[in-house]
């Protein structure tokens, strides 16, 4: 190409950039383009973004005002309008926080928190779970309510704007910041923390990009006594930063967006068009995927904020190496499981009592299952269950078993619903439940529970994982029909003696599935040594070895961008 060619091309962008409206394309929202670690803009971004952060990294106050800036226009490019909901959720548990740290009588304490607890959860409620209690309502009770969206109303009355009054959008990664605020305020209440003193430092750890939209959920413990901390990145740090960036690239494009595009998504669209063995490997790649996508997104943040000098918790730890459903969900989205223990498992009485929570809780779930059942004899299944639990209870040798069981159901079937608003996800969470209540029995008799012969341990291990894909159906399925169709193909349709050719005619898929779980069920101290080797590489490899993962994993990413699973959470 010749400089005349080069300059004709600058040209042309520049015409396009400046007077053709294309700065409207790059800079403002696009809601068919959300912002996503796997777009180039997200790369340009981040280069500015630490361009002007080597600038004010002396300076702490205008360095954290200026990432709460960036990280706004990052949210903005994700979620569009959306970005005002997070600006209410920083302001209203900015000035609770400071409400319930300043005051001295306990019950105006707990009123702060309560008060913290209702606008968070009512928030996360509206714009995530309209559709979803209008629908069981109307079930239930046979009415006909419809979702009115309030805040268009009133926006449209104000701004004269014409948002759809009918229609309510799911913000990006409210789940997420919903719970770290209301961890800060109780946290706060509690005397973990002291609150910020500048909005924009409490701004800027509600919404620092990285993690904002896809975890992890960060704990103000955690993040808050960084946020006045001095920039420091060592050597090691960057070369651990770009071996986490590298590794979650390759685990989101190759192994997340390159198996769903081979075989997953289209077994799961249409389940009845493959045999029953199809729809059994369709789940387990299926689990090999959710766990590359959502760990993948996680390094990729873990790896991004190291380079602000920030660190970030580790949100798996290899969960498929599990030998057991409880140890499973100790290393599975590890930030969410112990917000769960913490926030609700433990407040609700835990192992050791019963509360009024559990109780209330137990009493609403029975009613609900009693009023959506259409069989008269699940009604008599539940009345039974309550006076059997009543009974249990009452007599002391099995009160706290019935009180742990309860509390850890409860917790189970809420967090299946954080994941999605719909009756399919409060399943899969009970599921689960009821995985860790066997489990919690079977380990007293087993025979198997601590031995460490390597047979056992890959029985276990194995076990485990089918058990965790068999939850995957209702987990990734659209509805439960399809999970019906599913089990329907793999118990009358699984096709045997089909087998071989299957596997001939999708052997990408098959190798690349077997690769993904030999890699991640090697051992860890052949993976340490390995990241060591890339935190000790000198500074002029780094782009080298960079250039050779994105090489890799954008060849694999050539059938288009996946947008990451647990954004819809």
């Amino acid at each position: 190409m010749s400089m005349a060619d080069i300059w004709k091309a600058l040209g042309t962008w520049i015409d396009y950039f400046l007077f053709q409206e294309g700065w409207r394309t790059i800079l403002l929202y696009q809601e068919e383009r959300p912002l996503l670690f796997t777009h180039l803009f997200f790369w340009v971004f981040l280069f500015f973004v630490l361009a002007g952060h080597s600038l004010l990294y002396s300076r702490i106050a205008f360095r954290n005002a200026y990432l709460f800036l960036a990280s706004l226009y990052f949210y903005y490019k994700t979620s569009g309008i959306c970005v005002l909901i997070l600006l209410f959720s920083t302001v209203s548990d900015f000035w609770i926080a400071h409400w319930i740290d300043r005051s001295r009588r306990l019950w105006v304490r707990r009123l702060g928190v309560a008060l913290s607890v209702f606008i968070n959860l009512f928030t996360l409620s509206f714009f995530k779970y309209a559709y979803f209690f209008t629908e069981t309502v109307n079930q239930l009770f046979g009415t006909h309510f419809v979702v009115f969206n309030w805040f268009a109303y009133w926006a449209n009355a104000a701004l004269g704007t014409h948002y759809e009054v009918g229609e309510i959008l799911l913000p990006v990664g409210i789940s997420f910041y919903t719970f770290q605020t209301i961890s800060y305020t109780v946290d706060v209440y509690r005397g973990h923390v002291k609150p910020l003193r500048n909005i924009l430092d409490f701004g800027f750890y509600v919404s620092f990009f990285p993690q904002l939209v896809a975890g992890p959920i960060v704990r103000a413990s955690e993040f808050v006594p960084q946020i006045h901390q001095p920039y420091l990145l060592t050597q090691q740090d960057f070369g651990y930063a770009m071996y986490m960036i590298c590794k979650g690239l390759l685990k989101k494009l190759v192994f997340g967006d390159y198996l769903a595009i081979l075989f997953i998504d289209r077994v799961f669209d249409r389940p009845t068009l493959f045999t029953g063995f199809e729809n059994l490997m369709a789940a387990f790649g299926y689990s090999l995927q959710v766990y590359s996508d959502f760990s993948g997104y996680t390094d990729i943040a873990i790896g991004v904020a190291r380079l602000f000098g920030f660190r970030l918790p580790q949100n798996f730890n290899y969960p498929y190496k599990a030998k057991n459903v409880r140890e499973f969900w100790q290393r599975w989205h590890m930030s969410l499981s112990r917000w769960l223990k913490d926030y609700l498992y433990i407040p609700l009485g835990g192992n050791r009592r019963g509360s009024l929570a559990s109780l209330i809780l137990t009493l609403v779930i029975a009613l609900v299952l009693f009023l959506m059942a259409r069989k008269v004899w699940v009604r008599i299944a539940v009345v039974t269950g309550l006076i059997a639990l009543g009974l249990l209870y009452w007599y002391r040798r099995t009160r706290r078993h019935i009180v742990t069981n309860i509390n850890i159901m409860i917790t189970m079937l809420l967090g299946g619903l954080w994941h999605g608003a719909s009756w399919q996800f409060v399943m899969w969470g009970g599921i689960n439940g009821i995985g860790l209540l066997i489990y919690r029995y079977w380990r007293k008799i087993s025979p198997w529970e601590t031995s460490t012969h390597p047979l056992v341990v890959a029985w276990r291990v194995w076990l485990t994982f089918c058990f965790i894909t068999f939850t995957r159906f209702w987990f990734r399925a659209p509805d439960t029909q399809t999970v019906d169709l599913m089990f329907h193909q793999i118990w009358h349709q699984f096709g045997w003696e089909l087998i071989p050719q299957i596997v001939m005619a999708h052997w990408k898929f098959f190798a690349l599935w077997c690769a993904g779980m030999i890699l991640h069920w090697l051992p860890l101290s052949w993976k340490e040594r390995l990241q060591t080797m890339w935190e000790e590489a000198p500074l002029w490899a780094h782009p080298f070895l960079l250039a050779l993962v994105v090489v890799v994993a954008y060849q694999a990413a050539s059938a288009g961008l996946q947008p990451f699973i647990y954004f819809q959470f």
